[in-house]
């Protein structure tokens, strides 16, 4: 069963040391059309909680109840004594799943990472719990920058902040939990959840790469039609973070994946707004979303083509 994988909504293109260019033949994560809604059709306010129309899902509108960052503990605890209260006339508040609150995040803005126009009020531009661990570290939770946008987990006992969400009124499903997701097809593997096609060797070129080095590439692989086609490209911050499965670990990939040479660190087509002179980065072994300064050769390239599937109507998350 397929479902619709959010894009970036980045608009621009910039180089090595951050300044912008144009994006034609550039490769980049801006020149692909962007078609998500904005902020105005995709937040509805509710009086004091906010419906996200692309997701379903209720959100305190105030991104900061507790005015304070606290441990992974008490931040359930804050989203369990909202629930029993049935705060904002709602009955379900907990955490957000990673995927939900990474949902939000954008990346055409800092300081928040939220979409220009947003209803949101009282957001910190720091970390923000989810209520899922890491699988190589139980005693570790993911969270999220909402400063720049990075996924990055952190012991329970640190102190983050929290955003609560009401799922009572969306079908809260993992889709990428529900069988079998990868269908080879040759030399590439087709994720019948989002309708993308991965190349089934993560490393086509071989070895590491600058940022830079990774977009030129991708035009000889294309020149040289991998695996028969012609239309490769670097990922999406977004198509990248959508492989992880987060019951796996060292690579956080499905158990029983097809992919062969998976590497640590993969580039994406997406600059860090945040600093441009970073681009978001893919880190397999637990599925953090990090950066990677664009000169470092330390990162490699793992093509995708095709597009996400649209028709279900339904988003991945």
């Amino acid at each position: 069963m397929g479902c619709l994988l959010l894009e970036t909504d980045q608009i621009g293109c910039y180089d090595a040391a951050g300044r912008p260019v144009p994006c034609e033949g550039s490769g980049q994560d801006a020149v692909r059309p962007k078609k998500g809604p904005a902020s105005a059709d995709r937040f509805q306010t509710q009086g004091e909680v906010v419906l996200d129309v692309v997701t379903g899902a209720l959100w305190s509108r105030n991104a900061n109840p507790a005015d304070f960052p606290l441990t992974w503990d008490e931040a359930c605890d804050v989203a369990a004594a909202m629930a029993a209260r049935r705060m904002h006339g709602h009955a379900h508040w907990q955490l957000p799943s990673r995927r939900l609150l990474f949902s939000l995040i954008s990346h055409q803005a800092v300081n928040p990472a939220l979409p220009g126009g947003h209803p949101f009020t009282n957001v910190f531009s720091g970390y923000y719990w989810t209520a899922e661990s890491c699988h190589r570290f139980p005693e570790q939770v993911w969270h999220i920058h909402l400063g720049g946008g990075r996924v990055t987990r952190a012991n329970k006992q640190d102190a983050s902040l929290v955003w609560p969400v009401s799922l009572s009124e969306m079908d809260v499903a993992d889709v990428f939990k529900t069988g079998e997701r990868f269908v080879l097809e040759g030399e590439t593997a087709r994720d019948i959840h989002t309708g993308l096609i991965w190349s089934r060797d993560a490393d086509p070129v071989g070895g590491p790469l600058s940022w830079e080095e990774s977009l030129s590439a991708m035009e000889v692989l294309n020149r040289a039609a991998l695996h028969g086609a012609t239309d490769w490209r670097v990922p999406t911050i977004r198509e990248l973070e959508s492989l992880v499965d987060l019951s796996a670990d060292s690579p956080a990939l499905q158990p029983g994946h097809p992919f062969l040479n998976v590497r640590d660190a993969y580039w994406s087509s997406t600059t860090s707004l945040y600093e441009p002179r970073y681009a978001w980065a893919f880190y397999t072994r637990d599925g953090m979303v990090g950066v990677g300064f664009k000169p470092d050769a330390g990162f490699h390239l793992w093509p995708v083509r095709g597009n996400p599937v649209a028709s279900m109507g339904r988003i991945c998350i």
